[in-house]
């Protein structure tokens, strides 16, 4: 299978001659992966996002997209990656909710039948059928986030850039934006990069994890890989899950048991350890009355 994205090495100086080079080891992401990205605020997140949606061009090192270069290809880029940014107020810029899902298709010329299938459908797909008619500015900051989705999802991008889709939503928001974006993934295969400075969702949403810390991706792997490098997280002012690090510590102490990817997993490993525990206590009871 050959990549989506792949970055190797980048540099870039910004006009005030800033300079940011991100190398280390490639940033590889194939068709349909959930990846996440994590590192301290200037570790280079940004900038390789911008690079990756074309919106920068780098003076040294290699960024290829569907095998393309994106800065040169920045209209045949665009058509396949959606994006929503941090600052979400600043992407929507519809007098309506609908009038903003719909900005893609009109500016594609669709037809006014197409446009309408393709904003209702995507609509209902996020549970917003009931906010087409509201104006964005008056709505809660978890709706807001499913109306950038929203209009980042109308026309089924191959890519989804999502940086900091978590920040300031409440649990309950943040649940649903956890599993709108797996389902988008499952359903559609969409490939997913995600930013985030909330460790703890990333072992549910994340197939692989990439750590930055100045300017150097220094691990990937799978979350439970990832976290366990404790120094490496440590070094790039991260902390594990609680679930992670809970687990890691009853492993440590002995216990037979499997580091968690969820509540539901740390559920079924609780119960299993605490049925073990009990058959042991009982066989010990009984051995003990046959002793008497």
């Amino acid at each position: 299978m050959e990549p989506i994205i792949k970055v190797q090495c980048l540099k870039h100086i910004y006009p005030d001659k800033t300079e940011v080079s991100i190398c280390g080891l490639d940033f590889i992401v194939n068709p349909g992966e959930k990846i996440v990205i994590l590192g301290p605020n200037g570790a280079g997140k940004t900038t390789l996002l911008s690079h990756i949606l074309g919106l920068l061009s780098p003076v040294e090192g290699t960024v290829e997209v569907m095998g393309l270069k994106p800065y040169k290809n920045f209209n045949t880029i665009r058509k396949n990656i959606g994006v929503v940014f941090q600052n979400v107020d600043e992407q929507i810029i519809g007098p309506r909710v609908y009038d903003d899902i719909a900005f893609t298709p009109r500016n594609e010329r669709m037809n006014k039948n197409e446009i309408d299938e393709k904003v209702k459908s995507v609509a209902r797909c996020l549970g917003i059928e009931g906010l087409l008619d509201k104006i964005p500015h008056y709505l809660s900051g978890g709706q807001k986030k499913k109306v950038a989705l929203a209009g980042s999802m109308v026309m089924l991008p191959k890519i989804l850039i999502l940086d900091e889709p978590f920040d300031a939503l409440d649990p309950k928001s943040k649940a649903e934006m956890v599993a709108l974006l797996k389902e988008l993934n499952e359903i559609h295969g969409i490939t997913l990069i995600i930013t985030t400075h909330d460790i703890n969702v990333v072992p549910e949403i994340a197939d692989r994890v990439y750590v930055l810390n100045d300017g150097k991706i220094v691990t990937c792997g799978n979350p439970q890989e990832v976290f366990n490098q404790v120094e490496v997280m440590k070094a790039a002012n991260l902390e594990p899950p609680l679930l992670t690090e809970l687990f890691s510590r009853l492993k440590n102490k002995g216990y037979n048991i499997k580091i968690p990817k969820n509540l539901k997993e740390a559920e079924e490993e609780l119960i299993k350890l605490l049925e073990t525990k009990k058959i042991i206590t009982d066989f010990n009871i009984t051995n003990e009355e046959k002793v008497v």
